[in-house]
Parts: structure tokens; C-alpha cells; sequence
């Protein structure tokens, strides 16, 4: 059966969470009746996590990329992304935060045309559930507006981690990428506005997970920097 989805989760040290994670997926994707894989794209952990993860899909198609050494979330986003065999692309977070089940309605918009389908936390219809601790949400709130005042038009969350593609559309964006950081979901976002592809931002539902690789004080000045720089990085 050829590969209808691709379902890649960036991971960094989640020996603990995956297992519940991949669970859900590997429950809802054995449901479907379209095939489908998944690819663990680590980047540079330094527990169990490959064994974890190569145990746990023992069976289902699936792919695990290896980077020895940490690089960030966008570079393991990266080398998903680009080595999914799919017609569609989703990345999610390891946690899960939005559910695996909401990629239904994603693609649905995607086979009716659309090149890349977002998740949101912050439209009207939008489902948080679980909020962040209060610095964290207003640090992100924050971000958002830079975000969308130098980068981005009309885009109302960019950093929801769960966000699907059109592989031949992953393969164009996710060829130009060159953030490495958190602040790559921006950068995708950017060259597809700039490049005219048809992208449509969704409400989801959305549970924070209190064990975010975010650290806090340090990661948002790298984020800031990097949104001041995509421009130029394109130019």
C-alpha cells in the first residue's frame, strides 16, 4: 500500500514521553484506512530514546533519524520532513499536545487543495484546555505579534506544533529552511507566504505539557533574533 501520510515527531531525551505518545498514534494511524509511517527524527539524545522508539514500532513502517549531536528543533523538523515518503506531511510534537486525531480535518483541506494546513491556539474556535504557566503564554503572545509585525501576515499562532503538508510542498519549503532553532515553524511560514501557496490556519485542541524543551529566559532572545533575521536570511 502506498504511503498516505507521514507522521514525523522531532525528539530530544523523550525516553518517558514517547511511549505514551506513539501509543496514541500508532492507535489512531492502525485504524486508518490509508497506509502510513512514522519517522522519529532524534536530535542528538543522550537516553533511551532510539531503543525506545525502535521498540515500540517494531512491526508498522517507520523510519528513525539519528543526529549525534544536538542541533535544535528545526534541524530535527528538517531531516523528517525531508526523508517522509508520504502524500502528506504532519509534524507534531513529542508530547502530543494536539491531539493525533485532528489531523483528520487537516486532511481534508489539504486533498481539497490547500499546500499547508496550521494548527492554532488562538482563534475563536480554538480549544485550550490545558493552559501554560502564565509566563510562558504571555512570552508567547509576545512573540506572535513580532512574529506576524516582521514576518508573517494574518497568521495568528505560528509556533503550534502540529502543522501538515503536501510532500512535494515540505520538500520545497524544508529544502530552503536554514533556522535550526524554534524559530524555524516561523521561517516555514514565511517562504510559503512568499512563495503563494494556499495555507490555512485551523483552530485545534491544545493541552500544554509541563516538560517543554523551551527554557524560559534564554531560548525566546534566540527566537527574537531569529525572526529579525529570516528576512535577510531570503533575501
Amino acid at each position: 500500500m502506498a504511503t498516505y501520510l507521514s507522521v514525523v515527531i522531532p525528539a530530544y531525551n523523550e525516553e518517558k514521553r514517547l511511549p505514551q505518545s506513539l501509543a496514541a498514534v500508532l492507535d489512531f494511524l492502525k485504524r486508518q484506512p490509508y497506509g502510513s509511517e512514522i519517522i522519529i527524527s532524534d536530535d542528538g539524545s543522550q537516553d533511551r530514546t532510539v531503543a525506545v522508539t525502535q521498540e515500540l514500532l517494531q512491526g508498522f513502517p517507520h523510519q528513525v533519524l539519528v543526529t549525534p549531536k544536538n542541533r535544535g528543533k528545526g534541524h530535527a523538523v528538517r531531516q523528517g520532513m525531508l526523508a517522509a515518503a508520504g502524500e502528506y506531511v504532519l509534524f507534531t510534537d513529542a508530547d502530543l499536545s494536539t491531539p493525533i486525531e485532528e489531523v483528520a480535518r487537516f486532511l481534508t483541506y489539504l486533498e481539497k487543495g490547500q499546500d499547508v494546513v496550521i494548527g492554532s491556539r488562538a482563534l475563536p474556535d480554538s480549544r485550550v484546555e490545558i493552559h501554560q504557566n502564565f509566563l510562558r503564554e504571555t512570552m508567547g503572545k509576545i512573540f506572535n505579534l513580532i512574529a506576524r509585525g516582521w514576518a508573517l501576515k494574518g497568521i495568528h499562532d505560528s509556533q503550534c506544533g502540529f502543522k501538515c503538508f503536501r510532500r512535494e510542498t515540505a520538500q520545497k519549503l524544508f529544502g530552503l529552511q536554514k533556522l535550526n532553532g524554534f524559530s524555524f515553524d516561523v521561517e516555514i511560514l514565511y517562504l510559503a507566504q512568499e512563495l503563494g501557496l494556499r495555507l490555512l490556519e485551523l483552530p485545534v485542541i491544545w493541552r500544554n505539557s509541563a516538560q517543554s524543551r523551551v527554557q524560559v529566559l534564554r531560548d525566546p532572545l534566540a527566537m527574537f533574533w531569529d525572526v529579525v533575521r529570516i528576512r535577510r536570511l531570503h533575501s
